[in-house]
């Protein structure tokens, strides 16, 4: 069970999408599961071949637990061990002996060779043939919700926990509900941030004019779905300075210090529909241009919210932008999402008096704060930092 955010203790096997004899490729996602945050892709991240699953639908496994066991090309099969092999150990010959004592217990309890994939575990899905996890269908049957009537938000449909919620007439996210867990899984991080990260903030006031000018030419009569917004500019400048600025791009490790990124992978902050936020990665983002970096944040935005995000995007941030978009509070303040090293936080464009060569005019402004890690950075990097963002909003055209 891979570790999908410093948060993260456990995770449900919601679903495999390989079986025992698959060949697999580094990217390929071979499950999902389910956490405080939602359904995550799980990908793998070695070629070969799948030689066992190890983990029954519907069990909810620690960080670490082992999933399935993969050989790479060649790799002899392992011993088997006390870890549910797909098959037993061969009976041993019969004795032609008196009785003897009975043999010791071992911690295998599946006596024949699992089917592939393991389905037992699992409830036998509804006559319309939804998917539902099982967490989502035992949830249902306490609250009497017809899990036919529910439309799913999860991968190829699937019924979540949070869909079940949604749908009981009358009901309230229990205390225990996705919500609560997702708040308590955001409360644990945030706090575990701020308490062992030694934040400092630097604040600053932009003109984002050009920026607003230069997208008002750009999408002119441009349809809606191909247009690009403030925000990916915001985001291209965030990542763009980030690589003028590596002390800002990496992670701290315990016991290893800072270890700066080679690539750039700017996390966007993505308010969920129900409550809660989740902060995927667009990989290697500073490979992008201003297309893709629009395309790559409407394809994040549209898969947070239908549970449909990789376990990749959720752990390879670098940097992470957290914007309050078109509306709200003129200034941010964040906290750093461990263990990167700082947040570039965004408010939302306001239309403020500006000192034009000497006159006062209308302009509109975006005060970014930057949380850094003064573990890695001090003041005059972040303001390095921060110049370089504006020095790029201010020319648009060249991201």
């Amino acid at each position: 069970m891979p570790s999908l955010g410093a948060d993260m203790e456990a995770g449900t096997l919601v679903e495999w999408l390989v079986k025992p004899g698959d060949s697999v490729h580094r990217g390929d996602v071979v499950a999902v599961v389910e956490t405080q945050k939602g359904a995550i892709e799980i990908e793998i991240f070695e070629d070969g071949t799948v030689q066992d699953l190890l983990a029954d639908l519907g069990h909810s496994l620690p960080v670490g637990a082992p999933l399935a066991t993969i050989l790479a090309a060649g790799e002899a099969p392992p011993e088997r061990s006390g870890e549910r092999p797909a098959a037993p150990p061969d009976p041993a010959p019969a004795e032609a002996v008196p009785p003897a004592p009975p043999p010791e217990p071992t911690p295998v309890e599946t006596p024949a060779k699992s089917p592939a994939p393991p389905q037992a575990s699992a409830a036998p899905p509804p006559a319309d043939g939804k998917r539902i996890s099982p967490a989502a269908r035992r949830r249902a049957a306490e609250l009497g919700v017809d899990v036919g009537a529910i439309k799913g938000s999860g991968p190829g449909g699937a019924i979540l926990l949070a869909d079940v919620a949604h749908a009981a007439p009358g009901q309230r996210p229990a205390e225990g509900g996705p919500m609560a867990q997702m708040r308590k899984a955001i409360a644990a991080a945030m706090t575990r941030s701020k308490a062992t990260i030694p934040h400092f903030y630097l604040s600053e006031t932009i003109n984002v004019d050009p920026a607003i000018r230069f997208l008002d030419d750009r999408n002119a009569g441009v349809p809606p779905a191909g247009r690009v917004l403030l925000g990916a500019v915001l985001v291209r400048a965030a990542t763009l300075a980030a690589q003028r600025v590596p002390a800002m791009n990496g992670h701290y490790v315990e016991g290893s210090g800072f270890v700066p990124s080679d690539t750039v992978n700017t996390g966007v902050a993505i308010a969920l529909r129900g409550g809660g936020l989740v902060a995927p990665a667009l990989i290697d983002a500073g490979a992008m241009d201003l297309d893709a970096t629009m395309a790559g944040m409407r394809d994040l935005v549209t898969r947070a919210r239908a549970g449909r995000l990789r376990g990749s995007e959720m752990t390879a941030g670098t940097i992470t932008v957290s914007s309050l978009g078109d509306t709200g509070a003129e200034a941010m303040t964040g906290v750093i999402f461990p263990p990167q090293v700082a947040l570039v936080g965004l408010g939302a464009p306001h239309l403020r008096p500006w000192v034009v060569d000497g006159r006062i005019a209308p302009r509109h402004v975006v005060t970014l704060t930057l949380s850094a890690d003064h573990r890695v950075s001090d003041g005059r990097q972040a303001a390095r930092y921060i110049a370089a963002f504006e020095e790029l909003v201010q020319t648009p055209e060249e991201l």
